[in-house]
Formats: C-alpha cells, structure tokens, sequence
C-alpha cells in the first residue's frame, strides 16, 4: 500500500497558487515556473482560485517573505474563498506550519505537488516504493504538525506525572509511534530498492559482458520520450499527453542500420526544482542514465520554453554526473509547428546545445530513421567494414558474422567465400588472417 503525506486530505477545489520572487530572480523565469506550477497542479485535478506572484526585497526565515507580504496572501485567500495554499517554492517543514497557522488553511509546497503526482503515476512495484522512499522521507519531519490536533483535543496532558509517558500528550505519544514505524518502512524500501539495483547491475553487466551498447533516452517530462522508444521498438510503454506519465525504466533492443544491435531505455522525466529526495529515490532507475554509451535527449520543441527546458534537463544530469556524456538533441513535435516555425525553433535548439538537432514528430514517424542514423554515427567507432575470405570448410565463421555484424554481401569463389561485412571491432581483429588486403 502506498504512502499518504496527508490521510484524509479532501482535494481542493479552490486553491490559491502563489509564487515568491526572491530578490535577484528574473521575472520571466518566475512567471514560466508559475505556468508550470498550474500545469502540475492541473494535473492532479485540482481546482485552481487564483494564480499570483508575490514579491520580496529579501528573504525571510519565518515565510520566506516578510510579514507584510504574507498578511496581503491571507487577505487574497479570502477574497478568493480558497480552500488551500499552494507555493511554488521549497519549504522547510516550520516555515509550512507557519503559514498554515497564519492562513489558518492548508498549505503545500512544490515538493508535495510533485510528489503527489509521482504517487499517482507509479504503476510497478519498485517506482510505487522509490515514490513511497520520497514521499515518508518529506512528510517524518512534518509529523510534528499532523498530530497537534490531538493534543488540542485532549488537553495534552495525559493526568500523569514527572514528565514521562503518562504525563505526555496524545500526539507527542502518536508521533513517536507513527515516526518508529515510518523509520522501519523508509529501511525496509531502501533495502528491497539496493536489492533491485543490484539486480538491476547485473542485467547491465551481462549486456556489457555481450558487449551491446546502450543509450538512455533523457529529457523534460512530456516531451515524448516514452513515444519515442514505442515508434523505434514496439515496446507498448504507457505514453499519455501528461507530466510523468511513465516513472518505470523500461529497455528494448533494436538493430541499427549498420547490423549493430543497440539498447534503448526509457527513463523518467526531469522538471525545474526536482526534489533531490526523488533523485535520489530514483538512484537505481538513474543509474542507467550513467551507464549508457550516450545519450538521447528528447525536447518538445512546439513548447515556448523548450530553449529553458533543455538546459534543465543537462543541469539535472550534470548533478547525476552524465553532464559529458555523448548526446544526440532531437527536437520532437515539429508538427505542431509550421514549417517556417520548426525550422527556427529547430535552429534555436542547434545554437544553445551546440550540437546539431534532429527535426522529428514522433506521432507522425517523421525522423526516426534520421536518428537510427545518428545512433549509428555514434557507435561507429565499435565497428569495422572489411572483405574477408572465407574458406567454405569454416562457414561457421560466417554464421557468426550473421549474428554479431551485418552481411553486406556475399560471393562464392572456387572453394571460398568473399564476405564483405561490419563486424564489431573486436571480432573483426579475430579474422584479421582471412582479411582481404
């Protein structure tokens, strides 16, 4: 069973969405955060009140903001009849309790947003336990505030004395329950994930063992990633037009243009201000992103922010440490876009990655084997394109060469074969004395 942050919480219908400037930040970066900020909140069906943005001349410890600025979101609450407060920033569990005691309301942050949507997401029994790590490991510090109320209910005396057990309110006793048992939930799930990661190990060493290269398809959330590896190897993945609608790796082979095989995994997808607590929730699923011989990072290129998007995605994989990994852009959703459009916003891409960037609509099959193409490019150092003859005596050799390279072409001379091939390098150096000079 999954992990409640709040039990019995009602879904708002009125929320007040608040973003707080911070002296320093650019307007533009502020109001597209807000814009996402709805779509995350959308997303959980939600019912939105008011959107607004607050800004403070400096930051402060209490609410982040000053107490005017606090006072003057209390008052729009009310105006707005809202039922809840959502801010799109970070906040310490006392400036939350703060806040709920100053509006008198609900009040959630960015984090639990997004935590609440990887809750509803996750399908497969290790990303409901990686969504289940995250989410115990937000709400034990908040746990103090969930049981107050029953301390206000009785009194939060207990009738005893000196100070121990009995003396001690029901919630302080309720919240050390309640934090010994999330204590041994978060051990048990990060003992049964280091179980899976090191399983997880394993298949890829066996892959490495067969020596089949790998690339991790990378990039913001609904940029069609998920898609993507389904057009290239009918893998029957879950994709839907909404945040994360996929939290699981999934892995498929496929067979390149040249005869190399290549392994695609699929994997969840980055957002601004991702919580380090899923990241590293995430760590077993992630660690294919290291892994991988290169990447391919998916931008939705019909999204105005897709320039700011991109950059997340290479910041969020500079802190896994796969900021330097070899990487093929391909900007997805050109038909979305007319012509003149996509190839701007396709140009605009090339110039902030540095890299060049394949035009695609994975909806449509446009450039699919445009990029087959370019993941053969990147593995062309593993493969080498020679004539062998071979003798008919030893035809084994050729079957290899059917099922490790790709058979260019085939010729029968006396008591010899004439096989020109792409074979993996090192198989190759193995046929060197049958080599055609």
């Amino acid at each position: 069973m999954s992990f409640e942050i709040r039990e019995g919480q009602v879904k708002p219908e009125h929320a007040l969405l608040v973003g707080i400037g911070m002296p320093g930040e650019q307007r533009m970066e502020r109001e597209a955060l807000m814009a996402e900020l709805r779509d995350l909140v959308g997303n959980l069906g939600y019912g939105i009140a008011e959107s607004r943005v607050v800004w403070t001349r400096e930051m402060q410890a209490k609410y982040l903001c000053g107490i005017g600025k606090a006072e003057e979101v209390r008052e729009l609450a009310r105006q707005v009849g809202a039922d809840c407060l959502i801010l799109d920033n970070l906040l310490s569990p006392g400036q939350q309790r703060e806040w709920e005691k100053l509006i008198e309301l609900p009040v959630m942050d960015r984090e639990e947003v997004i935590l609440d949507i990887f809750a509803r997401r996750a399908r497969t029994r290790e990303a409901v336990m990686q969504v289940d790590l995250a989410r115990m490991q937000y709400a034990l510090p908040r746990m103090v505030g969930m049981w107050q109320h029953l301390d206000r209910q009785r009194g939060g005396s207990g009738g005893g004395k000196g100070g121990g057990a009995a003396a001690r309110g029901e919630g302080e006793k309720q919240i050390e329950v309640d934090r010994r048992i999330a204590h041994e939930r978060i051990n048990a799930i990060r003992d049964e994930l280091e179980s899976v990661r090191k399983q997880r190990c394993t298949q890829r060493k066996e892959r490495m063992r067969q020596g089949v290269p790998t690339a991790a398809i990378v990039g913001y959330t609904n940029a069609g990633k998920s898609s993507l590896l389904n057009a290239l190897t009918d893998a029957n993945v879950f994709a839907k037009d909404v945040l994360f609608a996929t939290l699981d790796t999934t892995s498929r082979k496929l067979e390149l243009p040249d005869g190399q095989s290549l392994v695609l995994t699929d994997t969840v997808g980055f957002i601004r201000n991702l919580p380090h607590r899923l990241v590293e929730a995430f760590k077993s699923t992630l660690e294919e992103v290291l892994m991988a011989d290169f990447l391919i990072q998916v931008v939705d290129v019909s999204d105005p922010g897709a320039q700011r998007r991109y950059e997340t995605t290479c910041e969020v994989l500079s802190e896994l440490g796969a900021g330097e990994k070899p990487m093929i852009i391909v900007g997805n959703k050109v038909d979305l876009l007319d012509t003149v459009q996509g190839e701007q916003a396709i140009q605009q891409l090339a110039t902030v990655s540095g890299r060049a960037c394949l035009p695609m609509s994975v909806a449509q099959g446009v450039g699919l084997q445009q990029l087959l193409a370019a993941c053969a490019e990147m593995l062309s150092h593993r493969v080498s394109t020679q004539v062998y003859r071979i003798p008919q005596a030893e035809s084994r050799i050729i079957a290899i060469m059917h099922r490790d390279g790709k058979v260019l072409s085939t010729e029968y001379e006396g008591n010899d074969v004439v096989v020109r091939a792409r074979l993996p390098r090192e198989f190759a150096a193995r046929l060197e004395k049958y080599r055609e000079v």
